[in-house]
């Protein structure tokens, strides 16, 4: 398991995960079982909301589930981010509007709203205590040049009757340091977004799917999956604790995917990244929305404020982005990215109006790793996972599950040779035009 694609035996520590559960090590039952229905390969956010919704969708007869978490629960990236549940409306909508057309950039729009919606209204009808919180988001512009080009993008989406682009605010630029309370702003856009604890959100949905007959084994590492089925329809997955057959095999392996499925290989490329807690000595000065602080194009960091005072930052790409070797097709997370390891130092005092003197200190530092996948990243999980589980289950085609048509795996997409990260990054990686 030593190839990077797969992920160490131990992350390192994250302060996502300092409150585990008694789920985080959890085997449903002793053994493997030798067949089930569905076998869901990960069990981070992913394979969480599938289970879930697969569940709610079976009223007559609950098909045999087994998750395999080749690790701890929710040890991935979910237990590793920023905490945000956060909508795009405009910034990479506007992208999307002039490559695809506006009928297929405002689908995703949409859809992005509709998803902070209902996982607001889970977490409501669920009750589950995951320090949710339902605010506001604002992005920061530090460049007038850059605000400019976005503003242009927000205002053609607005033009064309983008729904989701209704309910974003663009405060005029003279006001935008004084409303965002971010030093240096020359623009910034404010919506409905939301943050939480993503591990306890995670448990809370393995409790109650464990609750009604889903096989959760964590540490339990697939090494190969065959690559057709069998005579009878099965597929076959080695695991390092014995063999599962399934006809319906479901990947929620993220960064990792590659390293089980070779045909993505160089679709899905895993990438690290850093995030940090800070706390103060004392009462933290207030701080009430969610951020996105862009620099330019390709260099933005992104903050939460936590109920209990401390703000979760990530983001430092100026620190490291131009050393491929620390991120990009890096899947090792249990050890943090040395270049960036103190940017987030005196973070607060730098950027926020009314922190000069909080005392503000990073707490705890730690990497995860994603993934960058051909054209732009599926990261709206509760609504796919909803949309998926019907196609799963047979009930619907893909077509008419409500997903959007763009994240529809296709033939144009896998067969897409630009590298898009690469692409986004190649002013700061303009030494390295040969990897491009």
């Amino acid at each position: 398991m030593s190839s990077p694609a797969f992920p160490p035996p131990n992350g390192m520590s994250s302060f996502w995960r300092t409150q585990t559960g008694d789920l985080d090590n959890h085997r449903s039952t002793s053994a493997l079982p030798n067949e089930c229905d569905i076998v869901i390969v990960g069990a981070g956010y992913s394979g969480a909301a599938l289970v879930t919704h697969i569940l709610s969708k079976c009223v007559d007869r609950v098909p045999s589930i087994l998750v395999l978490e080749a690790r701890q629960l929710c040890s991935g990236a979910t237990g590793r981010n920023g905490g945000h549940l956060k909508p795009d409306s405009y910034y990479a909508i506007s992208r999307l509007a002039k490559e695809y057309g506006i009928e297929a950039a405002a689908e995703v729009a949409n859809f992005e709203s509709a998803n902070v919606e209902a996982v607001a209204d889970f977490i409501r009808e669920e009750e589950v205590d995951c320090d949710f919180v339902l605010t506001r988001a604002v992005d920061v512009q530090f460049s007038t040049q850059h605000q400019n080009r976005v503003e242009a993008g927000y205002k053609s989406l607005l033009a064309k009757g983008v729904e989701a682009t209704k309910h974003t605010y663009c405060a005029p630029q003279e006001f935008a340091e004084r409303l965002s309370g971010v030093k240096g702003a020359k623009g910034c856009f404010s919506y409905t977004a939301g943050h939480l604890w993503p591990y306890k959100l995670i448990h809370h949905m393995f409790r109650k799917a464990i609750a009604n007959g889903v096989n959760l084994q964590t540490n339990t590492p697939v090494r190969t999956i065959s690559s057709t089925r069998d005579e009878n329809g099965f597929w076959t997955i080695t695991t390092e604790r014995g063999v599962v057959k399934t006809k319906k095999l479901v990947m929620a392996t993220n960064a990792h995917t590659a390293a089980l499925l070779p045909e993505y290989e160089g679709k899905i490329v895993p990438y690290r990244a850093i995030c940090s807690r800070i706390t103060t000595p004392g009462a933290a000065p207030l701080l009430t929305n969610s951020y996105a602080l862009r620099f330019n194009d390709w260099d933005f960091d992104y903050l939460i404020p936590r109920p209990d005072g401390s703000i979760i930052v990530g983001g430092a790409r100026q620190a490291y982005i131009r050393h491929l070797e620390d991120w990009y097709g890096n899947a090792d997370d249990s050890k943090v990215i040395e270049r960036a390891r103190h940017y987030f130092d005196g973070y607060m005092q730098r950027h926020f109006r009314g922190w000069e003197n909080s005392g503000a200190q990073v707490d705890d530092v730690w990497t995860g790793s994603s993934h960058a996948s051909v054209k732009f990243q599926v990261v709206l999980v509760f609504l796919c996972a909803r949309g998926m589980a019907d196609v799963v289950l047979g009930n619907k085609e893909f077509n008419d599950a409500g997903i959007p048509r763009l994240f529809q795996e296709s033939k144009e997409r896998l067969g897409d040779s630009r590298n898009r990260i690469l692409e986004l990054y190649q002013e700061p990686l303009k030494d390295f035009q040969s990897k491009l």
